[in-house]
């Protein structure tokens, strides 16, 4: 439970980042940011496999470009769900999932590096054991 808390958290401050960075997006508190995380990982796991699905001739037949644009209409999607927090324009919908899966993946390999298995099968891992160097007497 605490696993998909934190990653909630790590897309939370993800979003954060690409409303600095993508123009067109816009959050308004910290509140609509994990709402939007928790919202767009809904959106992630029971839409974006329907379009992908009817959308496989048209990326099959784009090199599989057609999928950024996928991505894109379910990050506007989730927009929509959410108070507080807009996607408007072509830019926005193209580039903001590009930058949030960037910096999503950045922030997910720092904390884990910290000790804080987010990747790590739904369970934060806080425990950090030093390695054990057995030498050998020859």
């Amino acid at each position: 439970m605490l696993g998909y808390f934190l990653t909630i958290l790590v897309t939370a401050l993800s979003l954060l980042i690409v409303d600095l960075i993508v123009p067109g997006v816009d959050i308004n508190s910290f509140v609509a940011a994990m709402l939007a995380g928790v919202s767009i990982g809904l959106v992630n796991g029971l839409i974006r496999p329907v379009l992908a699905f009817l959308s496989l001739p048209i990326t099959i037949l784009t090199l599989g470009l057609f999928s950024l644009v996928v991505n894109g209409i379910c990050f506007w999607l989730a927009s929509v769900l959410v108070p507080g927090f807009a996607v408007r324009g072509i830019v926005a919908i193209l580039l903001g999932p590009i930058v949030l899966s960037l910096v999503s993946t950045l922030l997910n390999k720092y904390f884990t590096e910290k000790g804080f298995g987010i990747l790590g099968g739904g369970t934060a891992s806080t425990t950090l054991e030093p390695e054990q160097n057995v030498e050998k007497a020859s």
